[in-house]
């Protein structure tokens, strides 16, 4: 790294660069992060004609845009990072880094950015299209969406930091993202909405890490959320990632699990 970058931006933008490049190089990575959330909506689509959704109050819109949403911070964020952070550590590029000018702070989120760019731009171009091919209308509440969507990028990256603490190979990093992947694909109102769940199993799944934030992306269209029901998922949201934050900084691991 060139030893004129001495701003935080700029140290952050050469790691990101860096990053980019042997992203490109990763196939598989590429295959699970770029196709895999542009797919998995044809399911929820095919899902929803099963449900009564008028029940829910939903169109099969407003059911697979968060749905498509939530997909891409998955699959391009989350799953994603979760390999980059624990390939780079077992090769040692985490701990020449530290060598360097980069803080802690800056080599995670330095690494981060490609992957979150992927989701965010991905996450746009399923918006787009799913509001042409579904007939969706302009959203009712677009600051909500916004915000849902921002809160789910840093969650993502955050949890996937948190992920790789405990992931001991870069094989095994194709395993460990599949608990949270299955439960909040299943659980937090991707597939099937939460008013169609029982009460008590809908009032757990509100405290998984991406419920608040497919509620938010969904509100942001159907302009049904109340003030409070918008203040719960913000502090959810906020809450995950604080913890997420504060385990990252006690557990991560910069070296080699051996």
């Amino acid at each position: 790294m060139s030893t004129t970058t001495t701003t935080s931006a700029g140290r952050m933008t050469s790691l990101a660069r860096a990053e980019l490049t042997l992203l490109g190089r990763s196939k598989g990575t590429l295959f699970a992060a770029l196709f895999v959330p542009l797919i998995m909506p044809l399911s929820v689509r095919s899902a929803a004609e099963e449900m009564d959704l008028a029940e829910a109050g939903l169109t099969a819109g407003e059911l697979v845009l968060p749905a498509a949403v939530g997909f891409s911070l998955l699959f391009a964020v989350y799953s994603s990072l979760v390999g980059v952070y624990v390939v780079r550590r077992e090769e040692l590029v985490l701990k020449r880094l530290r060598t360097g000018e980069l803080r802690d702070a800056e080599i995670l989120a330095g690494s981060a950015l490609p992957a979150v760019l992927t989701g965010l731009l991905q996450s746009l171009l399923l918006i787009t299209a799913c509001t042409v091919l579904l007939d969706l209308s302009a959203p009712s509440a677009p600051h909500l969406a916004v915000l849902g969507l921002l809160l789910g990028l840093v969650i993502s990256a955050a949890l996937a930091a948190v992920t790789a603490s405990w992931t001991r190979t870069g094989e095994s990093a194709q395993v460990t993202p599949m608990p949270l992947l299955i439960v909040s694909m299943l659980g937090s109102g991707m597939f099937v909405p939460l008013e169609l769940f029982p009460d008590r199993l809908a009032s757990v799944c509100e405290l998984l890490p991406l419920t608040p934030v497919v509620s938010l992306v969904r509100g942001g269209w159907t302009g049904d959320l109340t003030a409070g029901e918008s203040l719960r998922a913000l502090v959810i949201a906020l809450a995950w990632t604080a913890l997420a934050v504060f385990a990252v900084r006690r557990r991560f691991r910069w070296e080699p699990r051996r």
